[in-house]
């Protein structure tokens, strides 16, 4: 059975809650094999759709939307911010996870530091990145340590004044992850979040750009969404020819070749060339003609 997009990207949440939900089946419900079904809490369901604990959990794709830069927080040091407070220049990265999770959140946040270790832009002087907690029970000191852990992964102390760990209150970090289409839900029996994993691309305004989903992120492909997302304020004269070439498949979170766009740049690199040669034969042509009458 072919899954919808929505599931697709459910999927990372499914590997790491699997087990708990089969916890919930009722005690001694036989549970079948893969085409069989589980009974949960008096309701048969299909082993190949979501489990209820997962229904409403996902990442929807709201292109321009607009984040609360007036939304409150606290950083890692214990000041009171404002989301806005990391935007007006630079485009940023937003990371919602918390600091707590057992499984899901630990990998965004190193897929994250190692893509960002692999492009020449860094944190903090190109582009800001900042992680906020969905939980509101965790504070500034546990914010403090996670910011010491994956700046080291990233591999640049410089970073940390580019990398903010946030910490809030329930309205504010709704707020956020609403605008953004980040739903995600809180499950008391386990005491954890169900969430999704990606990340999201803001432009230097606060407006999204682009999102990247699961725990791995090709490099060049959020670089190209950074020069996208700032205006290509910073980024090559290469960034500005691949950006060109390629566009963005919000539907895979990737940046895909315009085979048409390709073959006219190789076109005109071909007019280039070839016109460069015949002018060159034609030149020395002309020598050779001069220097024969000269003799």
């Amino acid at each position: 059975m072919q899954r919808s997009l929505a599931e697709v990207r459910r999927l990372p949440v499914v590997c790491a809650l699997i087990v708990a939900a089969m916890a919930f089946a009722a005690p001694g419900r036989a549970q079948e094999g893969v085409g069989g079904t589980i009974d949960n809490a008096g309701s048969s369901a299909n082993l190949g759709q979501l489990p209820n604990i997962l229904k409403g959990v996902n990442f929807d794709q709201d292109l321009g939307a607009q984040v609360p830069l007036d939304a409150k927080f606290v950083d890692a040091s214990g000041k009171a911010v404002t989301l806005g407070d990391y935007f007006g220049k630079k485009p940023v990265v937003l990371i919602l996870a918390y600091y707590k999770c057992p499984l899901l959140c630990p990998e965004v946040l190193h897929g994250a530091a190692e893509s960002f270790k692999k492009i020449s832009f860094r944190i903090g002087a190109q582009y800001n990145v900042v992680t906020i907690s969905i939980n509101p029970k965790e504070g500034p000191d546990l914010a403090a340590k996670e910011k010491k852990l994956y700046v080291g992964v990233y591999g640049d102390p410089e970073a940390a004044s580019g990398w903010h760990f946030l910490t809030g209150t329930q309205p504010e970090i709704k707020r956020v992850a609403g605008a953004v289409g980040f739903h995600y839900k809180y499950i008391p029996q386990l005491d954890q979040f169900a969430h999704a994993a990606g990340i999201v691309v803001l432009t230097p305004q606060g407006k999204v750009a682009q999102y990247f989903y699961g725990i791995k992120y090709r490099p060049e492909d959020l670089r190209l969404a950074l020069v996208q997302s700032s205006q290509e304020k910073i980024g090559s004269v290469v960034d500005q020819v691949l950006l060109f070439c390629c566009t963005y498949d919000p539907d895979t979170g990737r940046y895909h070749a315009l085979i048409f766009r390709v073959l006219a740049i190789c076109g005109a690199i071909t007019i280039v060339v070839v016109g460069g040669g015949l002018w060159f034969l034609f030149r020395m042509g002309e020598k050779n003609r001069q220097d024969a009458q000269a003799v």
